[in-house]
């Protein structure tokens, strides 16, 4: 006979296994399938010099796939979120085996805009199916531990760059992780019922866009500034910047080593609130992007593993901010509401992938990373007056 307690030890089982697969996934099409070509942007051209060109817009098209995918699963995942995780595990699959094996520069740059939409598909999908599964006193939580999976997938990027003698083994690695991951979601919500009832009825319903306003204002901002570290961080510290070419993975580790703070956010949110706890998550941001500039300025290598360590905590928290900024706005459609707030990060970020690549020529590496750190403080301030 089943008994109430082992049916609710069931369920938190699959609650935690929920939580976990779907860290693998953010970890995979974000960590791996998407910041991956800043990651591997040093070696990549090393190896295919053609690329070197087109790394800048590669950046930005992967932003611009991410804001698409996006904008789509704002409509598709609440209703079908598992439909969801099956096209961004196979989309980003597919990138990741696209870059492993072009040297075309357009190739390239489509290449990179494919896998990119793996992760604007996966976020608000995960959002929906993680609050199905999870008690309501924990899903701030477990949704804060699933965001820091960019951060997990950046720490296995950043090993990867060390393991393997070239960047193509790290993409077909990266690939099949993705894959690994879609199936592993996938498998665990099989048979779940009751997922597109809620969002049947929210499709139909109006939503007052005024809570949402000044986090996603404030998300294209940071966006902005925050572009420079994903897209160029590598580049500038190991080419203006002190850093030697062979210790480029322990930046991307020590990134994702400060990423794991991630899971604080649900707390930090309960006790500072969602503008006090922006505010904070992207002043670390700021500071990271300084200390950048100091590494440069300086010639010194130890503010550089410092500053990546800086912004990955900053970054992963302020993304899990707004995360439950659209859960607090929308709770009846959690999923779109991230899209939204999502959508508005990634243009931020395609708008500075492109901008800082021209800035970067004719300012330099330390005005560029002055300009980030004010972006991102023009970005805090604006929530913090709300």
């Amino acid at each position: 006979m089943v008994t109430e307690a082992h049916v609710e030890q069931r369920s938190a089982a699959r609650s935690v296994a929920v939580a976990l697969a779907g860290t693998l996934l953010i970890a995979s099409t974000y960590g791996m399938a998407r910041f991956g070509v800043g990651l591997f942007a040093p070696r990549l051209v090393a190896e295919r010099p053609a690329l070197a060109p087109v790394v800048g817009w590669a950046a930005a098209a992967q932003f611009v796939s991410y804001s698409v995918a996006a904008s789509v699963a704002a409509r598709v995942s609440d209703r079908r979120p598992g439909a969801a995780v099956l096209v961004a595990g196979t989309t980003a699959a597919l990138g990741c085996i696209g870059v492993a094996t072009t040297a075309s520069p357009g190739w390239f740059v489509a290449l990179v805009f494919l896998g990119g939409t793996g992760a604007g598909l996966a976020s608000p999908a995960l959002v929906r199916l993680v609050d199905a599964v999870t008690p309501p006193h924990a899903a701030a939580t477990a949704q804060s531990l699933v965001n820091t999976g960019t951060a997990v997938g950046v720490v296995v990027a950043g090993a990867l760059a060390f393991a393997v003698p070239s960047t193509a083994g790290a993409w077909w690695t990266m690939a099949a992780l993705n894959a690994l991951a879609a199936a592993g979601v996938l498998l665990l919500v099989r048979g779940r019922a009751g997922l597109g009832e809620p969002a049947a009825a929210a499709s139909e319903t109006s939503y007052d866009w005024h809570p949402l306003a000044t986090p996603a204002a404030a998300a294209v901002v940071v966006g902005a500034g925050s572009a420079l570290l994903w897209s160029y961080g590598p580049l500038i510290a190991t080419g203006p910047g002190p850093v030697d070419d062979g210790s480029v993975g322990f930046l991307w580790i020590a990134l994702g080593l400060g990423g794991l703070l991630g899971p604080l956010t649900g707390r930090l949110v309960e006790r500072r609130g969602l503008a006090r706890a922006w505010a904070w998550s992207v002043g670390a941001v700021a500071v990271a992007s300084v200390a950048l500039a100091g590494a440069v300025g300086l010639g010194l290598a130890w503010p550089a593993y410092v500053a990546m360590a800086c912004f990955g905590a900053g970054y992963m928290c302020l993304s899990g901010v707004l995360i439950l900024w659209a859960r607090d706005a929308w709770p009846e459609a959690a999923g779109r509401g991230t899209s939204v707030l999502f959508v508005a990060l990634a243009v931020g970020q395609a708008v500075g992938a492109v901008g800082f690549d021209l800035w970067l020529d004719v300012a330099g590496a330390v005005t560029a990373c002055l300009t980030a750190a004010l972006l991102c403080l023009a970005g805090a301030s604006s929530v913090r007056r709300r």
